[in-house]
């Protein structure tokens, strides 16, 4: 009988070992699947990463056609692909971490007034997004850099200046023709409305290219569900007249460039809603702004130049150098002001 108890304790005690084993291999198995699991999420592109967060899918760049000429085009019809459940009234706002390259991702924001800037805009110099180098081509582009630090969400609609998961390296002509017209026409809508607008920019690259190949705008009125904004496109990242490497950011002139592709081939809707959306509100529909005398200007005294209240470059210009002015456009230029280049008053 004793042998039998012995011999029953020997088989439980080794049914407990056999136990502590498998429970041993199930955790070092859980810890391996949840280990692999996040690497593989930090492995995962911000693009990716953006996608797996609001659950749209990201569209392919070899769809996109080659750049003609106009700064931007539709995709998708023109219409954004937000979920119903990002369409919320709360404000907010996501950046995307850098990836391994150093590149931005996409942010995303419900934009309205509570997130608006209310200070002045200060230095960005200390940031130097993926591919960021400094070439000048005074005789070719108004403002002589070929790159800009462009918001990916513009300062004037969250207040996230030297973010540097909100700037990437993109040309003058992404900044001024491709992403400002939708950005002004954003701004505009909830300044006079007090709505809110789901909007999402994210960058697009190629490889691991440094600069972006162009950029995905979409933005969505919320109250309205899309009445006063609805858009949905991708602004190309180039510059007539130069040529971009965008795997390191090198450039160089092109040969081939005559002058007047800016011109000629000027994608014609987006000077419309530029123009149309630096409009003051005082301003009556039909009549220009130039026979307008009871239009506001801003002009800047250091620089001799005069906007428009709406215009981006109002942001830069120091106090002490700011006047607000209700004279005409032609006493103004009498005076020796010129008419700015960004917001053409």
């Amino acid at each position: 009988m004793k042998q039998k108890r012995n011999t029953n304790h020997s088989i439980h005690k080794k049914k407990g070992t056999k136990r502590k084993r498998i429970l041993t291999v199930n955790i070092i198995l859980s810890l391996i699947l949840i280990l692999t699991i996040c690497f593989l999420a930090t492995r995962l592109s911000p693009n990716e990463q953006e996608a797996a967060v609001s659950g749209t899918d990201i569209f392919e760049l070899a769809d996109i056609p080659e750049y003609t000429g106009s700064p931007y085009i539709e995709i998708n019809n023109n219409l954004p692909s937000f979920s119903d459940k990002d369409l919320v009234k709360e404000a907010f706002e996501h950046y995307s971490n850098l990836d391994d390259l150093g590149r931005c991702g996409a942010a995303f924001a419900n934009v309205g007034p509570e997130t608006m800037p209310e200070e002045e805009r200060g230095p960005i110099g200390e940031v130097h997004p993926s591919g960021w180098q400094v070439a000048n081509y005074h005789d070719l582009i108004e403002g002589n850099y070929l790159y800009n630090r462009c918001h990916l969400i513009a300062f004037s609609l969250t207040g996230e200046n030297a973010n540097e998961k909100n700037l990437i390296t993109g040309t003058r002509y992404l900044n001024t023709e491709g992403m400002q017209p939708f950005e002004l026409e954003v701004l505009e809508y909830v300044r006079t409305t007090g709505n809110h607008v789901l909007y999402r920019v994210t960058p697009v690259f190629k490889g691991d290219n440094l600069v972006a190949s162009g950029v995905e705008m979409e933005a969505l009125s919320v109250e309205d569900k899309g009445a006063g904004i609805c858009f949905h496109i991708y602004a190309y990242n180039v510059q007539p007249g130069v040529i971009i490497d965008y795997r390191t950011g090198d450039n160089k002139p092109d040969p081939n460039y005559d002058g007047q592709e800016q011109v000629e081939e000027r994608y014609e809707p987006a000077e419309e809603k530029t123009v149309q959306e630096a409009i003051p509100e005082n301003s009556t529909e039909g009549t220009s702004e130039a026979d307008n005398q009871g239009v506001t200007y801003i002009l800047n005294t250091n620089t001799h130049k005069f906007h428009y209240p709406s215009c981006d470059s109002v942001v830069d210009i120091k106090e002490k150098n700011k006047v607000v002015s209700m004279e005409s456009r032609d006493k103004i230029m009498e005076e020796g002001y010129q008419p700015c280049g960004r917001c053409k008053p």
